[in-house]
C-alpha cells in the first residue's frame, strides 16, 4: 500500500509539470526537466535539482553525478552509474544499475525489467510488476466407493491481466479528449462556463450537496419515465443530459483549475488554452488517483458530484447562483 500511494504521488507531480514543457527545458540544470523523444545525460560532477520526466527516450547518469529529485522515464531505458536521491520510476522500458550506482528511494518498475550490479546500492524497496502464478489445482484422486466423497464442481476463475502501460495511456487519452472538447465548448459558451466555474469554487460543499441530491433522484425520475411505453425515449435522452451536465461542470471546474495554474507560473494564457489546460489537468490527475485500489474511486466521485451540483444552481451556467448581499435600509429623509 505504501508503493501504491507513492506511485500516486508520483504521477500528481508529472501532471503538474506535464504542462510548461518549455520553461522546465529552457531553464537548464537548475530545475526539473521535461523531454519528449529525446534522450538525456547527465555528466560526472553534475547535478540535476529537481525531478526528470523523460517520454520515449534513454536517461544516463554517469558516474559521480548527482539528480536530487524523481527520474521517470516512459518507454526507454535508464542507465546509472551516479546517484539519485529519491525514487525510479519506470514505465515499459528497463533500468541498469552499475556498480556505483545509489538510489536513495525506491524503484518502481511498471511494465519493465530492472537489471541491478554487484555494489548498486538501493536505499528503499524495490517494486517489480510481476503478476501472480498460476495455480493448478489437481483434480480429486481416485478412492474406493465405500468412502468416495461426493464430486464438487470446479470453479475456474478467469485469467485477469493487468496491463498498467495500457491504463495509462487510457488515462492520458481520456484527458486529452475531455480537454480538446472543453477548449470546443469553451468558443460558444464562456460566461456559461465562467458562472458555473465561480459557483463551484465559491459554494463547493452547496455545489456537492445538490449534485449527490440530483444522482440520488435520477433512478426514480427514470424509473417513471421508463413506465410509459412513450417516454423510453426521453428517459434515454434524460440519461443523456445527465452526462452533459456533468461534462459541462467538470469543464467549469477545470477552467477554475486552468486560472489558478496559469497565475502559479506567471503566464497570461487565452481563455480557451486556460479551459483546456485546466480540464486536462484535473482529468489526468483524477485519472491517476482513481487507479488507486478500493479508495481511488472517491475523488472523481466527489468531483462528479460537485460538477453536477454547480450546473443544477446555476441551470446550466443561465444565472448566478451567489449569495444575495444584504442591502441596509435607506435612512429617512427628514421633513423639509
Amino acid at each position: 500500500m505504501k508503493s501504491i500511494f507513492r506511485i500516486t504521488t508520483i504521477l500528481v507531480l508529472l501532471a503538474i509539470i506535464w504542462v510548461p514543457t518549455v520553461n522546465a527545458q529552457a531553464k537548464g540544470l537548475l530545475d526539473g526537466k521535461v523531454i519528449f523523444g529525446d534522450d538525456f545525460v547527465l555528466e560526472s560532477d553534475q547535478t540535476l535539482e529537481g525531478d526528470l520526466v523523460v517520454f520515449g527516450g534513454d536517461v544516463t547518469i554517469e558516474e559521480n553525478a548527482t539528480v536530487n529529485g524523481t527520474v521517470v522515464v516512459f518507454g526507454g531505458t535508464i542507465t546509472q552509474a551516479g546517484e539519485v536521491r529519491n525514487d525510479i520510476v519506470i514505465f515499459g522500458g528497463q533500468i541498469d544499475l552499475g556498480e556505483t550506482a545509489v538510489v536513495q528511494g525506491d524503484v518502481i518498475t511498471i511494465g519493465g525489467q530492472i537489471d541491478q550490479a554487484a555494489g548498486a546500492v538501493i536505499s528503499g524497496e524495490i517494486v517489480e510488476n510481476v503478476p501472480a502464478p498460476y495455480i493448478d489445482i489437481p483434480s480429486q484422486p481416485d478412492i474406493p466407493d465405500g468412502d468416495r466423497e461426493p464430486v464438487r464442481p470446479v470453479i475456474q476463475r478467469p485469467e485477469v491481466v493487468f496491463n498498467p502501460f495500457m491504463d495509462v495511456m487510457g488515462v492520458i487519452g481520456n484527458a486529452i479528449v475531455v480537454a480538446a472538447l472543453a477548449m470546443l465548448l469553451a468558443l460558444f459558451f464562456q460566461p456559461q462556463i465562467e458562472k458555473v466555474g465561480q459557483t463551484i469554487t465559491s459554494q463547493p460543499f452547496m455545489s456537492g450537496s445538490i449534485g449527490l441530491l440530483t444522482i440520488a433522484l435520477s433512478p426514480f425520475v427514470l424509473l417513471i419515465l421508463v413506465i410509459t411505453i412513450l417516454l423510453i425515449p426521453v428517459a434515454m435522452l434524460s440519461v443523456l443530459l445527465l452526462m452533459l451536465v456533468w461534462l459541462f461542470g467538470t469543464i467549469a471546474l477545470g477552467q477554475e483549475i486552468g486560472e489558478r495554474f496559469a497565475k502559479s507560473i506567471n503566464q497570461n494564457w487565452t481563455p480557451v488554452a486556460t479551459i483546456g489546460v485546466g480540464t486536462f489537468l484535473l482529468m489526468f490527475v483524477g485519472g491517476f488517483i482513481g487507479l488507486v485500489p478500493c479508495v481511488g474511486w472517491l475523488v472523481p466521485v466527489v468531483v462528479g458530484f460537485v460538477a453536477i451540483g454547480g450546473v443544477v444552481m446555476t441551470w446550466i451556467g443561465m444565472r448566478s447562483a451567489g449569495k444575495t448581499a444584504l442591502v441596509p435600509p435607506a435612512a429617512p429623509i427628514p421633513p423639509a
